[in-house]
């Protein structure tokens, strides 16, 4: 493989090297992996963005995207967006003006040696189910934690990573034809493929009456919480206004917000008294927990 970019701002700078794997999952801070990257040991540095990924053939064949660094410069973790991937966004901006990603609403992990034994699977392959979204598509569709999906229209699950991959690439709409293991058997099932931002929209609050000025709807973090995660305290979020500046600084529910400028967050009061006082039309440092990792951003107060 082959890239070019403009790495530190050198202009043209090409660089060389071999594909390790594709379809590799990196999943994103909302745990989303949808986008089955191709891992190479092209060098890549900050500058190479959104440069193109060439074979010897002079084909386009990626996007390069991120790299995996402890310094911030190459280590030979190199990763592009697949082309395929890149020009089923473009066709949807041209019809649609949205970028809408096939979605079950299914929670999954990996088949283990172990659990393929148990669920009389021969061979660890698949995803495994271990939740089902309420009155999502997979749960119209019929399929219920315990189940392990192997095929999805006729392409192979081989590990839990594949099937974001392939459920993402799928139409919203479309019906899907699924087959899974279930107690040993397996089954066809037939699943109508929803929207990753209709979910989204689900998990955002279904009704924001009584948000704050952020757009959030907030409750004192729960002391066996507080203690699991050792933080002195904390808001939890409940709800998340569309449009708000929340939901812009992409806040999610269940949450935990612990500081808002140089503010400690200690409980609901504290956070009442601290956004009464934030600027208009300035950013301020958010900081806050999300599956017991602690994130910053920023957020801003429109006028």
């Amino acid at each position: 493989m082959v890239a070019i970019g403009s790495p530190f701002g050198l202009d043209y700078s090409v660089t060389a090297g071999i594909v390790s794997a594709i379809g590799r999952s990196i999943p994103t801070e909302k745990g989303e992996n949808y986008v089955p990257f191709i891992q190479t040991d092209v060098a890549i540095n900050p500058g190479n963005s959104g440069g193109p990924l060439f074979n010897l053939e002079g084909q386009v064949v990626g996007i390069n995207s991120q790299i995996y660094s402890r310094s911030g410069g190459s280590i030979g973790l190199s990763f592009a967006i697949p082309s395929r991937v890149a020009m089923g966004v473009i066709e949807q901006l041209k019809d649609r003006g949205i970028v809408q990603r096939g979605w079950f609403g299914v929670a999954i992990q990996e088949v283990t040696n172990s659990l393929a034994e148990s669920l009389q699977l021969g061979t660890p392959k698949g995803a495994l189910i271990t939740s089902v979204e309420q009155d999502s598509p997979a749960a119209k569709g019929g399929i219920q934690p315990g189940d392990v999906v192997v095929r999805v229209n006729g392409q192979s699950i081989a590990k839990s990573g594949d099937l974001p991959h392939v459920v993402g690439m799928i139409v919203p709409g479309d019906k899907a034809k699924v087959n899974i293991y279930r107690e040993g058997r397996r089954k066809t099932l037939t699943v109508v493929v929803g929207s990753l931002a209709d979910g989204d929209q689900e998990r955002i609050a279904k009704s924001t009456d009584g948000a704050d000025s952020l757009g959030l709807i907030v409750k004192t973090l729960q002391e066996e919480e507080r203690l699991r995660l050792r933080l002195r305290g904390g808001v939890l979020v409940t709800q998340v206004s569309p449009d708000s500046a929340a939901s812009e600084s992409m806040l999610q529910v269940d949450d935990i917000i612990v500081q808002l400028g140089y503010s400690r967050i200690d409980d609901i009061i504290e956070y009442r008294k601290v956004i009464k006082g934030l600027p208009k039309n300035m950013p301020v440092a958010i900081r806050f927990y999300r599956q017991g990792r602690a994130i910053f951003r920023t957020i801003q107060l429109a006028d």
